[in-house]
C-alpha cells in the first residue's frame, strides 16, 4: 500500500463531514428537518429511513410536519419517531404527523452539548487513525526504498498539518453547535 495524500485528505474530510451530519441531528430548540434523519420506521416487513416513507418539512419555527405517503404507515411512523427517543410527542392529523418542538430545559441542553462534544471526540479519533495509517504507509514506503528518510519526514509533517487542520475543523463545528444549543 503506497501513501496517497488525496486519499488521506478524503478520509479526514469524511470524518469532519460525518461529524457535521451528526451535529445537524442535535436539537437546538428550532425545528430542523435533519433532526428526523436517524429515525427508522418498520414498514412492509423491514426497517426503512423515515424519509423513504414520508416527506418532512418545517411549516413553522417550532413545528415539524411529517406527511406520510401511505395511510397504512402512519402508526408505524409515529412509533418510529417515539422509539428514536428525540423527546418529541407525535400528534397525528390524518396522514400528517405533527411534532411540536418542546422547550429545552437546562439539563437537556447540557446533555446535548455534551453529546456534541462526544461526537467531536469520535471524529478527532477517526482523523488521528487516518494519520496513523498514513504514517505507517510512509514507513513502509521508506523500508521498500521507494522514498528517502528525508521524504518520509517531510511527508509525515504534511500529514500532521492535515491532521491539525481537520481536528481544528471538527472542534470548531462542535463548539459552534454547543454555543447554539446553550444559547437558547
Amino acid at each position: 500500500m503506497k501513501y496517497d495524500k488525496a486519499d488521506v485528505e478524503r478520509r479526514m474530510e469524511g470524518a469532519v463531514e460525518s461529524l457535521k451530519s451528526d451535529l445537524s441531528g442535535l436539537r437546538t430548540g428550532r425545528a430542523n428537518t435533519s433532526l428526523l434523519d436517524p429515525v427508522m420506521v418498520e414498514v412492509y416487513g423491514s426497517m426503512m429511513p423515515l424519509n423513504q416513507v414520508a416527506t418532512v418539512n418545517a411549516p413553522e419555527p417550532r413545528m415539524l410536519a411529517v406527511q406520510v405517503w401511505d395511510k397504512a404507515n402512519v402508526s408505524a411512523v409515529e412509533k418510529g419517531i417515539t422509539k428514536a427517543n428525540l423527546g418529541l410527542n407525535p400528534m397525528t392529523d390524518g396522514q400528517t404527523v405533527r411534532l411540536p418542538m418542546p422547550d429545552l430545559n437546562e439539563e437537556r441542553r447540557k446533555e446535548l452539548a455534551k453529546l456534541a462534544g462526544n461526537y467531536a471526540e469520535k471524529a478527532k479519533i477517526a482523523i488521528r487513525n487516518v494519520r496513523r495509517d498514513a504514517n505507517e504507509m510512509l514507513k513502509e514506503d521508506e523500508k521498500k526504498k521507494e522514498i528517502s528518510e528525508d521524504d518520509r519526514k517531510r511527508l509525515e509533517d504534511e500529514v500532521q498539518k492535515m491532521t491539525d487542520q481537520y481536528v481544528g475543523e471538527a472542534e470548531k463545528a462542535a463548539e459552534s453547535k454547543e454555543k447554539e444549543i446553550l444559547a437558547q
